[in-house]
């Protein structure tokens, strides 16, 4: 789960982490009363800041310095609202529903600092660079060694000694380096207790004199913990979600909209991989990710066709199944009686295979319905390839 830079900043103003004041705006109003608060504190820039979930903010126009009053509220008007396109969110953009708007920092150095769990070594990795406010990855492709690591047993946690050897690395004055490692130290106890799945500060900023602030934050938390964290529940901004797949969600099925028109859907998120790969291969596109799990029941498969058929670039239905904790006898019964309730007029292709799949096989052949049946990937893909292109 994804949220919002001035939540995330809420996060690490609870640990200590030094963020500059700032107050969140989803009207003119709110945003003028908080920038004119802040130069009535004594700031002489108030920043302007678009709140989506997406990177690149700046660059698109969702970042703006004010100097003045007028300036905050010309800059606020323009940001509120606008569809903010970024090289994250695609050229369709994302509309701009809060902004925050926040106290103006004199920055000295940019830096970046960054924790996520690191699979190859099942370690949490804390890095450090001294290319703050740049892409990361283009840091780690162009010049790797620019990124310093810390891997974190997890026996013992992130210690002192590794915080302050990424101070060093940072060049930090020597001044600064006990304030750095009580920034990492803060940093990393939050990403542990949030059950965070990234944590990134991009930029790290020191100012002219001599302050530490993490000038903009980004948070993912792991979907799997959130049972633990019923206030970070709460922080989930449906608006910036795709509404498909938060239906999806209510339903426990794991859907992921894409561009194609061939909708597919599968029992497990490898199959589900291999199945947009091979659709590709047969020279279609997939439109959707779609794991309905090993348990999915004829309820589920109703919802997983409804957010199917939703999408009006759909043309062709693709159902890959490998029975095995999900039958396929169980799972041909549910596919019919819900091609049926729903009066499914789309080509519908299948490829069976696994526990009770000669059963699941005469169900769908004695459904009355027009599916095909592939009996390998390759043909099934082969088919509905050529099923989506007669749709008009």
């Amino acid at each position: 789960m994804k949220i919002h830079e001035y939540q995330a900043k809420e996060i690490l103003r609870k640990y200590g982490v030094p963020v500059p004041a700032g107050e969140m705006a989803t009207t003119i109003e709110e945003a003028d009363a908080a920038a004119k608060q802040l130069f009535s504190a004594g700031n002489a820039v108030v920043v302007v800041k678009a709140q989506i979930h997406a990177g690149g903010r700046g660059k698109g126009g969702g970042v703006k310095l004010a100097k003045s009053m007028e300036q905050a509220a010309d800059y606020s008007k323009a940001i509120l609202g606008m569809q903010l396109v970024t090289h994250q969110t695609g050229p369709q953009g994302q509309k701009v529903h809060r902004l925050l708007i926040e106290a103006g920092s004199a920055i000295a150095r940019e830096l970046y600092l960054g924790l996520v769990l690191d699979r190859a070594s099942s370690q949490v990795v804390f890095m450090a660079s001294q290319a703050g406010g740049m892409e990361i990855e283009e840091v780690a492709h162009e010049n790797p060694d620019a990124i310093y690591k810390e891997y974190v047993d997890p026996a013992i946690g992130f210690q002192p000694y590794q915080a302050r050897r990424l101070a060093f690395k940072l060049g930090l004055e020597p001044a600064q380096i006990g304030e750095a490692v009580r920034f990492m130290m803060g940093l990393y106890k939050a990403f542990i207790e949030t059950d965070s799945s990234l944590m990134e500060i991009n930029p790290f900023i020191t100012t002219k004199d001599g302050k530490l602030a993490a000038l903009d934050c980004k948070i993912n938390f792991d979907d799997n913990a959130l049972f633990r964290h019923k206030d970070l529940k709460e922080l989930r901004d449906l608006s910036e979600e795709d509404p498909l797949e938060v239906e999806a969600s209510k339903h426990a099925l794991n859907y992921i909209k894409l561009d194609g028109n061939i909708a597919c859907m599968v029992n497990g998120a490898g199959l589900a991989m291999a199945t947009m790969d091979i659709i590709q291969y047969a020279g279609g596109s997939p439109a959707n990710f779609l794991d309905v799990g090993g348990g999915a029941n004829q309820e589920q498969i109703e919802n997983a066709f409804g957010i199917l058929l939703s999408d009006k670039n759909v043309k062709a239905i693709f159902i890959n199944i490998f029975g095995g904790i999900l039958r396929v006898d169980v799972l041909a019964t549910a596919v019919v009686a819900a091609a049926k309730k729903l009066n499914v007029k789309l080509p519908i292709v299948l490829r069976l295979e696994g526990t009770n799949v000669e059963e699941g096989r005469k169900i769908i052949e004695l459904s009355g319905l027009k599916f095909q049946v592939g009996a390998t990937m390759k043909e099934a893909a082969d088919l509905v390839v050529t099923a989506a292109k007669g749709v008009k």
